[in-house]
């Protein structure tokens, strides 16, 4: 009886959570039990310290409240995979959570099924420059599973490589490729994009993909032993790589530009859709577009630092056009 109540305190509390308010009746509905048992719930859930609000009117309800203190939360399993992707990307986007993130994926994991942990753990990224500062395109959460299970495995990856626009070429088309099969290393975050650092078995060589650019298959490869990345850091690799298969943003204008800042701060302050190339220590390539001339030129002036190599042309005059402007003032 104790474990029924229970269990059923906490599918009450997990239906609390999912929404703002909750009819009674629909409660009663959901729980199957009857209104006074849901009721008699309610008050289990309060002598647990939960901030559970009544609402009036007809047939009534409850709400989950706020509290002063958090008490235990429930989450299921794609809310508990969504809470480890952001405490893991969390201390490189904000200042001060290092630590705590850190604390928090811990208890997270101490409570998690067997499972669902074996998931987490696959999930674990090299961060580097984890910026998240601008939108960046979306990546479907079973394409990040199963390569990071791969990684963390060490299983042979076969995919099939997708088009940027997100589309499969077809065996009669131009850019058709035969599913490429790698050795998986790491899942490497860079500049606010998911990319694969993988020993290519087809060339024989290292690679770098974009994570949302592949169509991964069913894991049924063999291991793999571990291989040094060429220069030792994953993080490093991806940055000094050129070709990441990076495209710029389909915006009117698009131009590039060498800039004297060092690639990571160029990655953590361009924005969504711009192309980030490491040249050297202190310089970086950025391609960036806007809807104007005088668009890329303005946002080329906020990284307040000397630029070269400055294509193309029209560009160049946008800047000539705006520093006459600007020196008029």
């Amino acid at each position: 009886m104790v474990s029924d109540t229970s269990r059923r305190a906490l599918r009450l509390l997990t239906l609390l959570a999912s929404r703002r308010r909750w009819p009674l009746n629909e409660l009663v509905d959901r729980l199957d039990v009857s209104p006074r048992t849901v009721r008699r719930d309610v008050e289990t859930l309060r002598h647990l310290d939960y901030a559970i609000e009544a609402i009036r009117g007809p047939g009534g309800g409850y709400q989950l409240g706020s509290n002063q203190r958090l008490p235990p939360l429930l989450f299921d399993d794609d809310q508990a995979l969504a809470i480890a992707v952001s405490l893991q990307t969390a201390p490189s986007s904000v200042f001060g959570l290092g630590e705590a993130a850190v604390r928090a994926l811990d208890t997270l994991k101490q409570v998690l099924p067997p499972k669902l942990r074996t998931t987490m753990d696959a999930m674990h990224l090299t961060r580097l420059h984890n910026y998240w500062d601008f939108a960046a395109p979306p990546i479907a959460a079973d394409i990040v599973t199963t390569v990071g299970t791969a990684v963390r495995e060490r299983r042979m990856l076969e995919f099939d490589l997708l088009r940027p626009d997100g589309t499969r070429p077809e065996p009669a088309e131009a850019d058709f490729e035969p599913p490429r099969r790698i050795e998986p290393h790491h899942l490497v975050v860079w500049a606010g994009r998911w990319y694969v650092v993988a020993f290519d078995l087809t060339d024989q060589d290292w690679r770098v993909y974009r994570a949302d650019r592949i169509h991964p298959h069913s894991l049924t490869g063999g291991s793999f032993p571990p291989r040094q990345v060429p220069g030792g850091s994953a993080a490093h690799y991806v940055m000094t790589t050129h070709d990441r298969g990076d495209t710029p943003a389909p915006w009117q204008c698009i131009g590039t530009v060498r800039i004297a800042l060092p690639a990571q701060t160029v990655a953590r302050w361009a924005p969504g859709g711009s192309v980030v190339e490491f040249l050297d220590p202190d310089h970086t390539r950025l391609t960036i577009g806007a809807w104007s001339w005088a668009g890329v030129a303005g946002i080329l002036a906020t990284f307040d630092a000397d630029i070269t190599e400055l294509e193309p042309a029209d560009l160049v005059s946008a800047c000539h056009d705006l520093a006459q402007r600007w020196s008029a003032l």
